[in-house]
């Protein structure tokens, strides 16, 4: 029997997602993964499409060659645009990709543009939809994401969960028990995979290779001697006040301290350009400003940094597992578990310069001790792939 099964990225934070999801798919298909071993007889097809929301190669190629994933059979090529333009060009283009396939199964993970378009696309076709990380919830319709989320579990046929916080979630909004599947967390696999080749990389050789000043010195990193930055949400650069509030706190304090290894992303260093700040930063010789990193090299940074500063969500849940004491700087979270009150690392601090002050002060004297929560174990796309299979319907051709 044939199972078929059409998985969609359409940004970075889906390429550390759907990779073990890929491989799990081949090691079932090899007849040698455990879980699915009274399913050898289901062979599933799969086919990788990307819509191309990230677009820069920074942003998307490396990351498929870095992960060992398949280059996509498909790829829309949406691009950037407004939210309403990626989604609505993503479902004009994705729905001719599914007449053509006619999978079993849309697989959307996350909540990117791409996850909500999809998986409205994949309903108005009447084709089933998984969505990996189901049931995370901010509670803030500020954020788009949060919209995608909201849609995307409301539509979706099979929710595969992170985390428990996130089954109670939906069964609050009365999803159904039996489309509700507790598996863990999928990029947390693809941490562990790659946590021995990331290791040998060398801090040093990481920061020099991808410096944004040109002719830039700095002194030896040492493990636990510097702080780590990323920075890319609207509510922290797109207001000239917020944003200068954030630069001044990092040049007055945090590069005071100890060298602060900033990954700038390309939204943020335009809006610092705009806001005259970007020369201001430059001129700080304890700032080292980077390029974009792949998925090792940040990962590699995260693993030895004294403390994390972001407002990435998947950020958040590496520093949970790697220990890495991290400030949020967002005032809200979908992702509960990461945070200290919960057996976490993390803590919100938003973009309240006091609260960001008070708690650098309390978090530099933290020490690192990692977490895992329940099925954060690196067997997460094994379960996904489980699920589906149980899911389906029984008369597959």
């Amino acid at each position: 029997m044939k199972l078929k099964l059409l998985s969609v990225v359409g940004a970075r934070p889906n390429f550390m997602k759907i990779a073990p999801f890929i491989h799990a798919i081949r090691d079932h298909n090899q007849g040698i993964l455990r879980e699915t071993g009274q399913f050898h007889n289901i062979k599933i097809e799969h086919t990788l499409v990307h819509t191309g929301q990230h677009y820069d190669a920074t942003m998307s190629d490396t990351f498929f060659k870095t992960l060992n994933i398949p280059e996509p059979e498909i790829n829309l090529g949406v691009g950037s645009g407004t939210h309403a333009e990626q989604v609505g060009n993503t479902m004009i283009k994705f729905e001719k990709v599914l007449k053509q396939i006619q999978p079993h199964w849309v697989v959307v993970v996350g909540d990117v543009n791409a996850t909500l378009a999809c998986s409205v696309t994949a309903k108005k076709e009447h084709i089933k939809c998984c969505h990996i990380e189901a049931g995370l919830r901010s509670r803030d319709l500020g954020m788009p994401e949060e919209i995608n989320r909201l849609v995307t579990d409301r539509l979706s046929d099979l929710l595969l969960t992170p985390d428990k916080m996130s089954n109670e979630n939906l069964r609050k909004e009365c999803v159904p028990e039996e489309k509700i599947r507790f598996v863990g967390n999928i990029m947390i696999d693809t941490l562990r995979k790659n946590r021995v080749i990331t290791e040998k990389l060398e801090i040093n050789n990481i920061i020099r290779n991808n410096l944004l000043q040109e002719s830039a010195t700095f002194a030896s990193l040492t493990p636990a001697g510097y702080a780590l930055m990323t920075l890319h949400r609207p509510s922290n650069v797109d207001e000239k006040k917020i944003l200068t509030g954030i630069v001044d706190f990092l040049i007055g304090e945090v590069q005071a301290k100890l060298p602060l290894v900033w990954t700038v992303h390309p939204r943020t260093k335009k809006q610092l350009e705009l806001f005259n700040l970007w020369e201001k930063i430059l001129a700080e010789k304890n700032i080292l400003l980077l390029n974009p990193l792949g998925y090792h090299e940040l990962l590699r940074l995260n693993m030895d940094a004294k403390i994390l500063l972001t407002d990435s969500g998947g950020l958040q849940e590496e520093c949970t597992i790697l220990g890495t004491p991290c400030l949020t700087l967002r005032f809200n979270t979908e992702r509960p578990i990461t945070l200290r009150e919960y057996g976490g690392v993390s803590v919100l601090v938003g973009n309240d310069i006091e609260k960001l002050h008070k708690e650098f002060v309390y978090t530099m004297k933290s020490d690192r001790k990692p977490k895992q929560p329940e099925l954060w174990d690196g067997h997460t796309a094994p379960r996904c792939i489980l699920a589906i299979i149980e899911s389906s319907n029984r008369s597959l051709p």
